[in-house]
């Protein structure tokens, strides 16, 4: 709340304030795109300039377990970077496993494992970043029409064979090889 102005030198304007209860709801969810880490303050002609990116969500989006993920590219991204999805991040980073990309626009499959010290959300997050994680298949296709889910996942402590042999079961399951978005 503003109490009035308390100086002005001319220059510079002081004002009191107080915190005020009208629109608490908000609090703490206006994010702001900040262009200098090192900037703590700003004068009001400046920060004029900075733009309001959103208001995030109020709660956070509870985790709905391994076996109900299903994400389209942006949710992956969104995944990866908003504060809501910290137990996401969390649940997802603690397990390996085999994955499925499908292309929306074609149906087609591309088969997937983060193993060894690799965890879903190391893989996942590599998607985000660019779309294709690396791999060959997917650099020339639009990540906006990819939708991902978890086939199966294993404890950390799994050995490298039995994750190889699921990887390998769900690659001939779902015909990936044969239609081109696995090559190996």
């Amino acid at each position: 709340m503003n109490h009035g102005e308390t100086s002005n030198d001319g220059a510079r304007r002081i004002f009191h304030t107080s915190p005020s209860e009208h629109l608490a709801d908000l609090r703490n969810r206006l994010v702001i795109g900040w262009r200098s880490p090192r900037t703590w303050r700003l004068n009001g002609t400046t920060a004029a300039n900075y733009p309001v990116l959103e208001i995030a969500d109020a709660e956070p989006v509870p985790f709905p377990g391994f076996d109900a993920i299903t994400l389209d590219f942006p949710q992956l991204q969104a995944v990866m970077r908003e504060h809501r999805y910290a137990s996401w991040r969390t649940a997802l980073a603690s397990v390996i496993g085999i994955y499925l990309i499908t292309d929306t626009r074609d149906g087609r499959h591309y088969v997937g494992k983060a193993d060894g010290s690799e965890s879903i959300r190391q893989r996942w997050s590599s998607y985000a970043a660019n779309g294709h994680g690396g791999n060959v298949e997917l650099r020339n296709l639009q990540p906006s029409t990819f939708r991902l889910s978890l086939l199966r996942v294993f404890d950390p402590a799994t050995p490298t064979r039995q994750v190889d042999a699921a990887e390998r079961h769900f690659k001939r399951a779902l015909d990936s090889r044969r239609h081109r978005l696995n090559r190996n």
